[in-house]
C-alpha cells in the first residue's frame, strides 16, 4: 500500500530531476497550509498537498488552497505518484 510518505518522497524526487526544490512548508499559526512549497527553474513557485491514496483536503485544508489561489499562486492536491508525474509534465510544459 502506497502511503503520503512515499508519495511525497516521489515528489521531492521528481523535483529535483528538474532542477528545483520542494520544500517542506511549515507556517505556525496557519494550520491546514500546504505540505511543500515547490520551486522550479524559472523563478516558478507552487504549493503541493500530499494525500494518501484516495484521501481529500479538510475543510480547514480547502480554505487555506483558496486563499492562496486567490493571490494568484498554483495549489496541487496529488495523492498517487501517476498524479506526481501529470503534476511534473504540466509545470515542464509551462
Amino acid at each position: 500500500m502506497v502511503r503520503e510518505r512515499d508519495i511525497e518522497a516521489y515528489l521531492r524526487k521528481r523535483v529535483a530531476a528538474l532542477g528545483g526544490r520542494a520544500y517542506k512548508f511549515v507556517s505556525p499559526g496557519n494550520a491546514g497550509v500546504p505540505d511543500r512549497l515547490v520551486l522550479l527553474p524559472g523563478g516558478r513557485a507552487v504549493f503541493v498537498e500530499l494525500k494518501a491514496p484516495g484521501r481529500r483536503p479538510t475543510p480547514l485544508q480547502r480554505v487555506q488552497q483558496e486563499r492562496i489561489r486567490a493571490l494568484g499562486f498554483a495549489v496541487y492536491v496529488l495523492d498517487s505518484k501517476e498524479r506526481v508525474d501529470a503534476f511534473i509534465e504540466e509545470v515542464q510544459g509551462t
